[in-house]
């Protein structure tokens, strides 16, 4: 915790900090504690023993750069108050961790490894993969046999690092580790690809005892096989909103604390895992496409790939479990 306070989000102990926790579940009070030990100035305030007036009164003194750390078993409601938009608005800092209660056992000590921020491996194999997303023509996931072709680019990549010097906004959800892109031409995209891992209809890691292998024509899931009524459902949900199943994001996940075999139930947080993660529906807001408005683009459901190596215009930049680019003056291998 004091090493994403200090280094990532850069606070300062000049500045005010609120702590919005709440000790429904024991994941949330050990990061309570965690916090008052770095934070020993900062207020803090239980959710469950306040008002929502009482609440929304404590952000009213602070000023631009001041903090906000919301711990949350599930995720705080205050009515019409979107409370992370609302407080970045306001040039506030801000430390989200979100849906803690639906990790339990080992999932807590996962999720506790995967918020150790180191900035050099984040930044430095974060902005190499930028760099060689951005120049790419083409890119391969291979599943094992399976084969995800992107051809024709890339949109421009975004990082979730752990850096904010060139962003409006300071913080987030935690863990972080993650870069990320989407075909410039969805049309671009084509083969098959195996997922051990999908986001279910409750927003929960589900991982079916086999990989569920997608086909992909043109952009669309046209195919499925090995896979479960859960997924089938997830599909059936996205095809009944929007006639068809687009494949748009293309994840690079970072965070090495979270893998193929140390999974947490947070769909929010695996997504951080360190391997390739795709999102299943026409919504990802990052990115405008023409033919995608608002009220069409409904459905982002992040699915996890078994990855064996990916490449970008032949370079592999990743392989046997970790990213393999280095940066001028970067030595440590992803």
């Amino acid at each position: 915790m004091r090493d994403i306070l200090s280094l990532a989000i850069e606070y300062s102990q000049d500045h005010a900090a609120v702590v919005v926790f709440d000790t429904r579940c024991e994941l949330a009070t050990v990061l309570t504690e965690a916090y008052r030990h770095c934070l020993p100035q900062a207020r803090f305030i239980n959710f469950d023993e306040s008002s929502p007036e009482a609440v929304l009164a404590s952000f009213e003194p602070l000023v631009a750069s001041d903090l906000v750390v919301l711990i949350q078993s599930s995720s705080f409601r205050l009515e019409a108050f979107r409370i992370r938009v609302e407080l970045f608005n306001r040039g506030l800092k801000v430390i989200e961790h979100p849906h803690l209660a639906s990790m339990r056992n080992m999932e807590q000590q996962f999720y506790i490894d995967s918020l150790a921020y180191d900035p050099d491996y984040y930044r430095g194999v974060g902005v190499a993969l930028k760099e060689r997303l951005d120049r790419a023509c083409v890119g391969v996931v291979d599943s094992g046999g399976e084969r995800l072709v992107f051809q024709g680019g890339f949109e421009p990549a975004k990082l979730n690092v752990g850096d904010y010097t060139q962003m409006k906004n300071v913080g987030g959800q935690f863990p972080i580790g993650e870069v990320f892109t989407e075909a410039r031409d969805l049309e671009s995209v084509n083969g098959r690809v195996r997922i051990f891992v999908f986001g279910d209809t409750t927003f929960t890691v589900n991982k079916p005892e086999t990989p569920i292998t997608l086909t992909i024509s043109r952009g669309r899931v046209t195919e499925t096989m090995d896979s479960i009524e859960e997924f089938d459902r997830v599909l059936a949900n996205i095809r009944a909103d929007e006639g068809e199943v687009w494949l748009r994001e293309l994840g690079f996940g970072l965070n090495r604390a979270l893998t193929q075999h140390r999974i947490v139930s947070d769909i929010g947080s695996y997504e951080r895992m360190c391997g390739v993660h795709l999102s299943l529906g026409a919504k990802h807001a990052i990115y405008k496409k023409p033919n995608f408005t608002r009220k069409q683009a409904r459905h982002h459901t992040d699915v996890f790939a078994v990855t064996e190596l990916v490449t970008l215009d032949d370079e592999v930049v990743y392989q046997d479990g970790a990213w393999k680019v280095s940066l001028p003056n970067f030595n440590k291998k992803g």
